[in-house]
């Protein structure tokens, strides 16, 4: 008798390793690109002093007086285990004797209404695992940190880098919070941070190591300073946080479908063609309606660079008159009746953020 859909599947799941079954999850990582392959804003900033995304898509690095630094994606990687770019950090001035009030750490911050199923705030709360590949040549304990914004409460734990230049695998479990429910919003609600430095402000109390109010001097006891010579250097790449006690393979999700979830935080466009527009007589103003190719996460910044002109000859930057998640209205004033198209330079881009 021929066997069922349904009884054909299970018969084929059941003959199956369970380590792969279990592992078969779609997007069980909490983390987007950890994998570290999209850098949409280019591939190496330098001289880097203040908090801001600069290379790798949904990586912010956050930082107070605690060096100056260039951040690069880079193709050294963990051999044989399928990865092929990591974020590297490079100290090029250092500060050797932090201030208190210095901090220094590579965060993502995560969307409340993708973490309900974690199912924080309740008894049911899940336990997370966070696996990654870090290399350095600076030894000795490092932090990294869950921080719940929407409660101000606060895990940290410590792993340690034990052999300089060495690629290492490590793997962190941080226990399930039955106090304080995340929003299920689109806002920021917990913020994974790998720490890199750090005054007594941050330093001086006991390491948090259990889920609390978040006390700022437990937050990063016993962390090394990276910035303490322009010889360090550190690199991160494979970074999962999912649910559970164990940390299961790095789930490597296809180029485009990446691309795409980075695509709803950052976008950026190369004008280098004709936008077509149309002539407002009312106000002398020329509008041109530009769809996005993928919704962001909210109403983004917008911004632009490069040369701009229009049909009559027009040079100017069109500013944004109208700005949804959705599409942005470019305007341009001051241009005759027959301008209705935009022309950008090889130079010109049009950027929009919708980061958290």
């Amino acid at each position: 008798m021929a066997l069922s859909k349904v009884d054909l599947a299970n018969q084929v799941e059941n003959q199956l390793p369970q380590s792969l079954v279990a592992d078969n999850v779609n997007f069980k990582n909490i983390i987007i690109n950890g994998d570290m392959s999209i850098s949409q804003r280019g591939t190496s900033v330098s001289s880097i002093t203040t908090s801001s995304y600069n290379t790798l898509d949904r990586f912010k690095l956050t930082i107070g007086s605690a060096g100056t630094w260039t951040q690069s994606q880079s193709t050294d990687v963990p051999s044989g285990q399928g990865f092929a770019k990591s974020l590297k950090m490079d100290c090029t001035t250092a500060n050797a004797s932090l201030s208190a009030g210095a901090y220094f750490f590579l965060e993502q911050q995560i969307e409340g209404q993708n973490l309900q199923y974690l199912k924080k705030g309740t008894a049911n709360a899940e336990s997370t695992t966070l696996s990654f590949w870090v290399k350095s040549n600076k030894t000795g304990t490092y932090i990294a940190e869950l921080r719940d914004t929407d409660n101000d409460r606060a895990i940290s734990k410590s792993y340690t880098i034990s052999s300089a230049s060495t690629w290492e695998k490590k793997t962190i479990t941080y226990d399930g919070d039955t106090s304080g429910a995340f929003t299920n919003d689109n806002n920021t609600s917990l913020r994974l941070e790998f720490h890199l430095g750090a005054g007594s402000n941050y330093t001086s109390g006991t390491l948090q190591t259990s889920w609390g109010a978040r006390t700022q001097a437990d937050e990063v006891v016993g962390q090394v300073n990276l910035a303490d010579s322009t010889s360090n250097e550190w690199y991160i790449t494979g970074v999962q946080l999912e649910a559970g006690t164990a940390a299961s393979d790095f789930e490597f999700l296809p180029y485009d479908v990446n691309f795409d979830r980075c695509r709803r935080y950052y976008q950026e466009y190369k004008i280098n063609n004709l936008l077509a527009g149309r002539y407002n007589a009312g106000s002398g103003v020329s509008l041109v309606q530009f769809q996005f190719t993928k919704n962001l996460r909210a109403t983004p910044t917008y911004s632009t660079a490069g040369t701009w002109e229009a049909s009559s000859g027009y040079a100017g930057t069109p500013t944004a008159s109208s700005l949804d998640k959705e599409y942005v209205v470019l305007a341009g004033s001051s241009i005759s009746a027959n301008a209705i198209e935009y022309y950008g330079g090889n130079d010109s881009y049009i950027e929009l953020s919708a980061e958290l």
